[in-house]
């Protein structure tokens, strides 16, 4: 089924090329919109309507994304996206002359439409082709609000995966593969990073192999962001990201998951995989850079160098290595594991900030916290007053005090500030995905 969705969205977006090319009357055209028409009959054979969306600048039909057909067409994705067109909604009801029409409207100047382009569309007669803007439903949950992004998480985990075993096996790594998924990450983090940097804060009960890597990565390229790092920038720490734990990777289970003390033979192993992993890296610095080399190297080094490996020279750690370091401990500390609880929000900022002027670079940390906050969006809390939210937003000058939305009673859908009723509410304590708040996550 998804090769003839994909297929119709080819189709489609060809036959509109053509039109801007020849334009929409000549025989070219026409036969490239049968082409498509026939193609979208395909697809609606048992669907009722077949909808395409526009989620950042990939096209996706109900939880499938399609990056490397978004990756070819991104000109004409970006087209549709000027004219306020981020949704396409075909009837199966389709006539092959309302096709016609809908690819002759969208070669029209913009000037040319003045009304709503829904609107003018219906104008021309077209009755089984909606237009419209991506949107949430209402009282509908996050997850099934973004659908879309949670499969490109899903994906995500998927991308990564393949290049990061390949290096661990020393195989040969495709680069542009690789660019590409941490690309779309990038792409996505301006307009969707909130309900991205959410699904990372829920994902934290998934113990896949990479979810934590794909987190650190997350969590790296937004606050390099917020720093006000340049996009290729941001796109070489996320890169950094991914790879700063590869040495663990041959590393043994059993002393990572050690639920007890290690032996002084285990630490020193444990210690070896930043060696191990930049060694390993070093041999694909054509193809990743020299970043993700000293940031394997450097992120157990700590603000003041007294981490490991011990090195002769007292160079401070890159930029890139402390970014990294903050946000590696950060989600660490949040992962629930075998040989280890989860931590809540407010003792995981307590911890850290033990640690500023030592472990972590003050101005950093300090920036970090104000960044994502005390309590991350997605934090499921219980109230003073009994009630339960989720955090939904920041309070920059004030990071104690979220925005919380009430989940619980299911009907009340208030979004508190915090700081404007201090004296009168306050989060009384966290509600983990894994115990007291797994029976909330639905609401979520």
């Amino acid at each position: 089924m998804t090769g003839k969705i994909e297929d119709s969205f080819k189709d489609l977006l060809a036959s509109l090329q053509t039109a801007k090319l020849y334009g929409p009357d000549h025989p070219i055209t026409r036969k490239s919109v049968e082409k498509a028409y026939l193609s979208l009959q395909e697809a609606l054979t048992d669907k009722g309507e077949l909808v395409i969306g526009i989620i950042g600048e990939e096209l996706a039909f109900e939880k499938e994304i399609f990056f490397d057909l978004s990756k070819f067409l991104r000109q004409t994705i970006l087209y549709l996206k000027d004219r306020g067109i981020e949704r396409i909604a075909f009837n199966r009801a389709l006539e092959l002359d309302e096709l016609n029409k809908f690819i002759e409207f969208l070669t029209l100047p913009k000037e040319a439409i003045k009304d709503d382009p829904a609107e003018f569309l219906k104008l021309t007669g077209v009755r089984n082709i909606a237009i419209g803007k991506v949107k949430a439903v209402p009282g509908a949950s996050a997850k099934e609000q973004i659908p879309d992004l949670l499969n490109f998480y899903q994906a995500a985990l998927s991308n990564i995966a393949h290049p990061l075993t390949k290096i661990m096996n020393k195989e040969a790594v495709d680069e542009v593969s690789l660019k590409l998924a941490i690309g779309n990450i990038v792409n996505n983090l301006g307009s969707y990073f909130e309900q991205l940097f959410k699904l990372a804060t829920l994902k934290r009960y998934d113990t896949g192999t990479f979810t934590h890597l794909l987190n650190v990565s997350i969590l790296s390229m937004y606050f390099s962001s917020k720093l006000g790092f340049t996009k290729d920038a941001v796109m070489d720490i996320g890169l950094s990201a991914l790879f700063h734990d590869i040495g663990k990777l041959h590393i043994s289970r059993k002393t990572i998951r050690k639920p007890g003390q290690l032996s002084a033979q285990e630490f020193s192993q444990m210690e070896s995989h930043t060696v191990l992993g930049a060694k390993l890296l070093m041999q694909y610095v054509d193809s990743i850079g020299i970043t993700p080399v000293v940031v394997c190297f450097e992120h157990h080094l700590k603000y003041d160098l007294s981490g490991y490996p011990r090195v002769p020279f007292k160079n401070k750690q890159h930029i890139a290595s402390a970014i990294v370091s903050i946000c590696d401990v950060y989600d660490a500390l949040a992962q629930r594991r075998s040989y280890k609880t989860d931590y809540p929000p407010d003792m995981i900022h307590n911890l850290m900030m033990r640690g500023s002027g030592s472990t972590f670079d003050p101005g950093l940390l300090a920036v970090f916290f104000k960044a994502i906050g005390v309590w991350p969006l997605g934090s499921i809390v219980s109230l003073s007053d009994k009630r339960v939210g989720v955090v939904v937003g920041e309070n920059e000058d004030n990071m104690f005090l979220p925005l919380v939305k009430i989940i619980s009673p299911q009907n009340s859908q208030e979004i508190i500030n915090l700081k404007q009723v201090k004296d009168t509410l306050k989060i009384e304590r966290y509600l983990s995905p894994w115990s007291e708040g797994k029976e909330f996550l639905h609401l979520i």
